[in-house]
């Protein structure tokens, strides 16, 4: 279980409201629920020159790892090669409610075939019939990591943000691994 902390100075709004002193940190167990049901994440890298490369994936939490594929030959795939450093993030788009999270780590590639069949049975059982169904939108992803035309990379957190608006009141949350 992670380290939690609340971060007070962004705790509260600009005009703070009524309640804002009670403001407690977002627990881990709700957060992992968030990733767990989250269907879009975007993927954070760095390019060669240092830019950052911003994209979205598809993305499966599975044993306290945050698991995303891509094409071997794409541009995130190329930037993980030279950096593994990367942050997934998701969330709502909302002023007002709702909870954004962050995830921060180190990119690694899974390989081992056993590893990568436990990877493609939690995206069918998140997923559904947009992995399962000839007519859904990632179908045949499956056969993709088997073969190599896809690769998975595994995020173990190093650090996770949740940013938390709910009645008014906001929250910035923290956990360490």
């Amino acid at each position: 279980m992670p380290t939690t902390d609340l971060d007070p100075r962004y705790s509260s709004a600009i005009h703070p409201r009524p309640g804002v002193e009670n403001v407690t940190p977002t627990p881990w167990p709700e957060a992992r629920r968030h990733l767990e049901e989250a269907e879009i994440f975007w993927v954070s890298t760095v390019r060669p020159d240092g830019r950052l490369h911003v994209t979205p994936v598809i993305a499966a939490w599975h044993d306290g790892v945050l698991y995303f594929s891509t094409g071997p030959e794409e541009q995130k795939a190329k930037n993980l090669a030279r950096d593994a450093h990367c942050a997934l993030t998701t969330g709502r788009n909302s002023l007002t409610e709702g909870l954004d999270l962050i995830v921060e780590g180190t990119a690694e590639q899974v390989t081992d075939p056993a590893k990568v069949e436990e990877v493609i049975a939690a995206y069918e059982a998140k997923y559904g019939a947009h992995i399962t169904s000839p007519e859904g939108t990632f179908h045949g992803i499956g056969d993709a990591l088997r073969t190599g035309r896809a690769v998975i990379f595994a995020v173990e957190p190093e650090t996770a943000y949740g940013f938390g608006r709910e009645g008014g009141l906001f929250t910035h949350t923290r956990w360490t691994f």
